[in-house]
């Protein structure tokens, strides 16, 4: 039961909807979650009882590292200012042995249900080549739904009670609730207690607002996924899995296309999963913002995945930054090797775990990996060479502003994203590799209208149709990029015309939408990860 199913769209979410406002205000919480563990087993089964499993340890190392807290409190009380110290330290040092306790149970199950069957037949390639006859055997490993996700949520609510951003909850019902509401289970977005949990818990009654601008968000999601992402999925898939028949600018257009369908699949769920929780009114945070209108590929990253993006950074770069190895680094630098090279060093010791966390979080592939260091080099040459670039803008008096310039970065971080993409999108490193090198042979710019295109499934009109949608949402993308209707949106247009739009999008998926004959419904790509 995936997000854009009609299971969901016409049975799930309306059953929710209608047992939720029907539950009395107090237990609400009750019903969400109830509808949280029905949607997780409609797709897992009984692996439910891991989400529960992480939902009590989350709760149970929250309310330890709290009562820890409270303890300090009450020994440190009316003690002199020297004697507070040496106990906070003590009591500190606890709290982290319990955070790391917590981290190290979530981290080595999913670790083992994910990563096993990766890391052990990397080791038994190693292990051949020593000559061992010793060799690790494959497990069927059953893998839940969306555990990348609230395994992330799970770590960021225990960090955040170690470092007193929120206090541990005593209730485990609003945990189970933050970590189990059904419409971010699979996908995301990646919240922060902060951000989701008193919503979801104040058991507000429906609104007719929220659910018409709900409504309209899960529609537009339906368009992108139905009248684009299907149809390209034609396309990747043919020239993906048979990469050996094609080169030049056919595997080009393939990276491309992937690139299109994976951010039209993946928005597109996002604006489903952030629509249905506005019915409820909640509001999830926002996981796109015009990533295709980046100058670089460091924007590109703090517009695309927003929420992943946030969780690295609050929870990996910003402990390594003040870690005890950087602080040490930062302090040789400095006496040996000069500003420059040291911010370099930092920037790097910094940069690589999250990187190559960033990587492994996709999956358990060298291609991702590889996918994670490939922008980790990127970024860090960025760094390298900003004096060099800075100087060179400054001496040819050189507007950045200028629209030209803008076009030309704009495009170079395409370059980037699309060579990014199709090593993310093959079938293993070795296939990337080929495909990458296979763009440089024959490209015969002449098969983009010869009728070579026509050979993948897709006819005329449905190359029309993606390239009509493709527009519609890069108009609606540079609205909200100008922010030409403020916080209303929709709701600022004259009302004809805004129920023509609403109209339109119902008709252009009905009509439009990749299904039927020669289409198959394709699941969301973030959901396996």
């Amino acid at each position: 039961m995936a997000y854009h199913t009609s299971v969901y769209l016409f049975l799930f979410l309306p059953a929710a909807l209608f047992a939720y406002q029907l539950t009395p205000k107090k237990v609400r919480w009750v019903t969400l979650v109830l509808c949280g563990y029905v949607f997780f087993w409609t797709i897992s089964g009984k692996l439910v009882l891991y989400l529960m499993g992480v939902t009590l340890v989350t709760h149970y190392i929250g309310t330890w590292i709290s009562y820890n807290k409270l303890q300090c409190g009450m020994k440190i009380s009316g003690l002199p200012r020297e004697e507070n110290s040496d106990i906070k330290k003590q009591f500190k040092k606890r709290e982290k042995r319990i955070l790391a306790g917590g981290i190290f149970m979530l981290v080595s199950a999913l670790a083992y249900l994910k990563y096993y069957n990766f890391f052990a037949s990397n080791a038994n390639i190693l292990l051949q080549g020593t000559g061992s006859q010793f060799a690790l055997e494959a497990k069927t490993l059953l893998l839940p739904i969306g555990i990348s996700f609230y395994t992330l949520q799970a770590i960021g609510y225990m960090a955040d009670v170690y470092w007193g951003k929120i206090d541990g909850q005593q209730h485990p019902g609003k945990v189970a609730l933050f970590l189990g509401f059904f419409p971010q289970i699979m996908e995301g977005p990646i919240s922060m207690y902060s951000q989701t949990a008193d919503t979801l818990w104040a058991g507000n009654s429906l609104k007719g607002e929220n659910l018409s601008r709900g409504s309209v968000r899960i529609l537009w999601g339906l368009f992108k996924k139905m009248v684009i992402a299907d149809r390209l999925y034609v396309l990747v898939q043919v020239v993906f899995e048979h990469y050996e028949n094609y080169h030049g600018v056919i595997i080009a257009v393939a990276a491309v296309a992937y690139t299109i369908q994976l951010y039209m699949e993946f928005s597109g769920c996002m604006d489903i999963i952030i629509g249905s929780g506005r019915m409820f009114g909640v509001t999830l945070p926002e996981n796109f913002c015009q990533p295709f209108a980046s100058k670089n590929a460091a924007e590109f990253w703090r517009r695309w995945h927003i929420t992943l993006g946030v969780w690295f950074k609050t929870y990996i770069f910003y402990p390594v930054s003040v870690s005890v190895t950087v602080k040490r680094w930062n302090k040789y630098g400095k006496n040996h090797l000069g500003k420059y090279l040291t911010k370099l060093g930092v920037s790097a010791l910094c940069l690589f775990p999250v990187w190559l966390c960033n990587g492994l979080w996709h999956g358990a592939r060298w291609s991702y990996i590889f996918y994670g260091m490939y922008y980790f080099v990127i970024l860090l040459a960025g760094i390298a060479l900003e004096p060099i670039r800075n100087k060179i803008i400054q001496y040819v008096h050189l507007n950045e502003r200028a629209f030209g310039y803008r076009i030309i970065q704009i495009l170079k971080t395409w370059l980037i994203i699309f060579i990014g993409e199709l090593f993310f999108r093959a079938n293993g490193l070795r296939a990337g590799f080929r495909m990458f090198g296979s763009m440089f042979r024959d490209f015969e710019i002449q098969k983009l209208w010869d009728g070579t295109l026509l050979t993948f499934g897709l006819d005329q009109a449905d190359y029309y149709a993606i390239i009509a949608g493709c527009l519609a949402v890069a108009v609606v993308g540079m609205i909200k990029e100008r922010n030409l209707l403020g916080e209303e949106g929709m709701g600022k247009l004259y009302c004809p015309l805004r129920w023509a739009v609403y109209y339109g999008l119902i008709l252009a998926v009905v009509i439009f939408g990749a299904y039927g004959s020669g289409y198959q419904q394709v699941d969301m790509i973030y959901a396996g990860f």
